[in-house]
């Protein structure tokens, strides 16, 4: 079978912690034939991930909140891949702080980190795109845009990853016509690293309790998800808000 990937090359950002979803996504991706660029503002933590990788694959060292910092890196990934055709917007920053404890410079971090940081990377990227005649962009949002937070993500948190919807479903109507897919990935609770660890043993278990499937989510569970949207498995998808959760959800 043809790798769903082959020939395809994908920029993915927050890709370099071990247990992120933006590695995993890497990771799958490479799998199925993609070059991968990395992208992260931790250096250290970009050259491991690289060297998991191997060396058909590349990194730069980017904080998306600075949108000429993201023009700079598209610009060199993109000349070292030949190309891109797929953008993974996985950089992100939670915070559980109560609405009247939320310092500005909080609000505007957790707000620049998720929700403008897709915004930068998406205009950075669209340029190259359509010098390809099309692409998919996927953009990984979460559970806390549905429900207004929980576990650890509050008020400034939600509203960061509930505007990623908006921004997708924007994006996806104006491109559509030019063969760019823009759609969005929303986890549920996930095993890994995000929080810092604030999720302990003893909390897993009981966030686990409550899911229909009876497990947290993993990385590679997104990755997944992410590995379908941006292939030609999903040729006629875009717009979409694909609730990855175990069935948290279920309406």
């Amino acid at each position: 079978m043809t790798p769903l990937l082959a020939g395809k090359t994908a920029i993915i950002t927050g890709a370099a912690a071990p247990r992120s979803i933006g590695l995993a996504c890497a990771r799958q991706f490479a799998d199925h034939g993609a070059r991968v660029a990395l992208l992260d503002r931790d250096e250290t933590a970009l050259e491991a991930a690289l060297a998991i990788l191997g060396e058909d694959h590349h990194g730069h060292v980017c904080d998306v909140t600075d949108t000429s910092r993201c023009r700079e890196a598209v610009l060199v990934m993109e000349r070292q891949l030949g190309g891109v055709d797929i953008l993974v917007n996985s950089a992100g920053l939670v915070q559980s702080t109560k609405v009247m404890d939320i310092s500005e410079a909080e609000y505007r971090a957790v707000l620049d980190t998720n929700l403008t940081g897709t915004f930068h990377m998406c205009q950075a990227v669209i340029p190259y795109l359509r010098e390809r005649g099309g692409g998919a962009i996927v953009n990984i949002s979460s559970i806390a845009g549905r429900t207004g937070g929980g576990f650890f993500g509050s008020s400034h948190y939600a509203a960061a990853k509930a505007g990623i919807f908006g921004f997708t479903r924007g994006i996806a109507r104006e491109l559509a016509p030019e063969g760019i897919r823009a759609n969005a990935v929303a986890p549920g609770p996930i095993d890994n690293d995000f929080t810092r660890g604030r999720m302990t043993p003893e909390l897993k278990e009981k966030v686990a309790a409550g899911v229909p499937m009876g497990r947290l989510g993993t990385p590679e569970d997104i990755a997944g998800a992410c590995l379908y949207l941006a292939s030609d498995l999903a040729g006629w998808v875009t717009g979409v808000v694909l609730d990855v959760n175990g069935g948290l959800l279920i309406h």
